[in-house]
């Protein structure tokens, strides 16, 4: 339904660019009207009084629904056995009883105009489910995730504590700490000796620390270091897994590791020497496939642009020696600029795309 203001606007538009040149057609489709709706507009007075049909006077319907009936659903809906049902339940009992009155539509309209269609019961109204934080990175030090696994022991029933601090723009482990008990003290010298090591005092902009909702992660010490380091926290939709895939899937590369003991740690001191060794080798050997196969301790260093375009020259290379083995072009071994997490805001990852590329002019 297009406004009085919109129609003269629009009609204004269109016999503006016909004068100028362009063809009805064309300049009927640019509006996005048709020839026959402006015909309309103009034989049946739409251009001065608008549309009419809001202010139509419609018969009611002879199957409406009398006052009487309207005032008995109100009556039968708030009977005490009927108090905490919905309408989908409470015809059909009805109908057990040989009672028709109405059907649930016809019961929920009425109930919704007298202002009782919210929630009955004790039970607590369905919520909707808040979108996911999208954030998006575009160097090191911008986005960290964080999270805490369990580490098992030989004995059964007992635990050691892994925690962990992922750059998500490199993947590399910025911090770690493993110990016996779970606690937000552990969390809140691993935040402290992480922005140490990454110096996040010299930066301009501190970075976002996502992690989930888990009561350690979300303690008073825990945010009260956070704000004082001048970490923006963003946390996990509740009761949704996938929110921080990014550290899910590494500790699943953990664990699946050969090196990981089956039958679990012996002692504190030899689970924290695998995560020492797990950590070295993560962040300096494993060629990460969402990086193009570069370590991420050389993407955090800044050093895969090189890696990278040697890869490429040595392919360029290898095609040149022997064409008829390519039959397209080469494996793309341009670096990965942009990285999100929970990437359901396209125009966050656009808005984001565009400064990359407008800084990158500038520079």
């Amino acid at each position: 339904m297009i406004s009085l203001e919109d129609r003269q606007m629009t009609a204004r538009a269109v016999e503006e660019a016909h004068r100028d040149g362009a063809r009805l057609r064309c300049a009927y489709a640019e509006a996005g009207i048709t020839i026959r709706t402006l015909q309309r507009w103009k034989r049946c007075e739409g251009l001065e009084r608008g549309d009419r049909r809001p202010l139509a006077v419609r018969p009611a319907p002879v199957h409406a629904l009398s006052e009487a009936e309207r005032e008995e659903i109100l009556r039968i809906a708030n009977e005490p056995r009927f108090a905490e049902l919905p309408p989908a339940r409470i015809v059909p009992m009805l109908a057990d009883e040989g009672v028709y009155l109405a059907s649930e539509s016809s019961f929920s309209r009425v109930l919704r105009a007298h202002g009782q269609s919210r929630h009955r019961g004790r039970a607590k109204t369905p919520q909707r489910t808040r979108p996911p934080s999208t954030h998006v990175a575009t160097a090191p030090r911008q986005v960290f995730c964080w999270d805490m696994t369990y580490l098992p022991a030989t004995v059964t029933g007992r635990w050691f504590f892994l925690y962990l601090i992922l750059d998500l723009f490199s993947r590399k482990i910025v911090g770690f700490e493993v110990h016996e008990t779970d606690d937000s003290e552990h969390a809140v010298n691993l935040l402290r000796r992480t922005a140490l090591a990454e110096d996040l005092h010299t930066l301009d902009y501190k970075p976002v620390l996502h992690g989930d909702n888990g009561s350690t992660l979300k303690a008073t010490t825990v945010l009260a270091m956070m704000n004082w380091l001048g970490l923006r926290a963003s946390y996990s939709r509740p009761r949704v897994s996938d929110d921080n895939s990014f550290v899910e899937a590494l500790f699943r590369t953990a664990k699946y590791r050969p090196q990981f003991p089956a039958k679990g740690f012996a002692d504190l001191e030899q689970a924290r020497e695998w995560a020492s060794w797990f950590v070295r080798w993560y962040n300096h050997e494993h060629r990460h496939s969402g990086i193009r196969y570069v370590s991420p301790a050389q993407r955090h260093a800044g050093e895969d642009h090189a890696v990278l375009q040697a890869r490429h020259a040595l392919y360029q290379h290898a095609r040149a020696r022997t064409p008829r083995r390519w039959a397209r072009h080469t494996r793309n071994w341009t670096p990965i600029t942009v990285v999100t997490l929970n990437p359901e805001r396209d125009a966050v990852i656009r808005a984001a795309t565009e400064t990359l590329h407008k800084t990158r002019s500038a520079a």
